[in-house]
Parts: structure tokens; sequence; C-alpha cells
């Protein structure tokens, strides 16, 4: 199941939607906070998947949870997890969002 979460503030034309999916076994920490007046941040099960709101130059922090710790394990600009990214190879499930 996916969850739309966090709307950019003032609905900007300019912000797109992003798809994120854990695949990993370990529950990860993600975060955009490279963008003023606006932060997510959110807990991601291994499995769960995510469509979120950005805006260009946002770049999404992965860190991972080792028992009492986080550690960064990934940066990805959020332009590469849009839901209208023609690179990616996976099929996105954004258009199924209402």
């Amino acid at each position: 199941m996916s969850e739309l979460l966090n709307s950019f503030p003032g609905n900007s034309s300019e912000s797109f939607h992003c798809y994120y999916s854990n695949q990993s076994s370990r529950i990860e920490i993600i975060r955009i906070t490279n963008i003023p007046n606006f932060y997510l941040e959110r807990v991601v099960f291994p499995g769960q998947r995510l469509v979120f709101e950005a805006v260009e130059n946002a770049r999404l922090e992965v860190h991972t949870s080792d028992r009492i710790t986080t550690i960064i394990t990934d940066v990805i600009p959020c332009e590469q997890l849009s839901c209208n990214n023609r690179k990616t190879s996976e099929q996105v499930p954004c258009l199924t969002m209402a």
C-alpha cells in the first residue's frame, strides 16, 4: 500500500509527486531538510512504499537504523524519484493516487 504524505507549502505549481520504496530489510528514516520552510521526516519499514511531494533541488536523505543509532546511507535528488521520471525502469504506482 502506498501513502501520500505532506503537501508542499502553498501548493507550489513547481512541486511534483515522488515515490520511495524501502527495499532493504532494515527500518529507514527518510528526510528532506534542504528546502526552506519545509521539513519531511518519516520512518519507512521494510517493504513500505511512500508517495510525497517535493520541489526542484529537494534531496531525500535516507538514514538506516542500526539498533540504537542511524547512519546516512544515501542522498537522492527528488527529481530521480519523480513519478514522471521516464528514466526509471520500475513501474511507479503514483498514478493510482487520487
